[in-house]
């Protein structure tokens, strides 16, 4: 069995947190009757946990160099035999 790179593994942690950031218990937390510049606390956490979880998923899949598996290299023009002698 091969281990997954570490862009799934990233991925997978970053599932895991929205799964227990919008869990119901996690999220009364937040059901407060307090106002931050009107608007509830806990409308606050949502949107700003789902914009932050949008963007780390962007980071990750943006960015797969990390990954060692995903080691390939560009052919260049002509390299059709992958010997550089195209």
């Amino acid at each position: 069995m091969t281990r997954p790179g570490i862009t799934t593994e990233r991925l997978l942690a970053l599932f895991l947190l929205g799964v227990v950031a919008f869990t119901p218990p996690f999220l009364g937390i937040f059901n407060t009757p307090r106002l931050i510049l009107g608007i509830p606390i806990l409308y606050l956490y949502l949107f700003g946990m789902w914009a932050l979880l949008i963007a780390l998923v962007a980071l990750t899949v943006r960015h797969p160099d990390d990954d060692p598996g995903n080691e390939t290299a560009p052919a260049g023009p002509g390299d059709r035999t992958g010997n550089g002698e195209g």
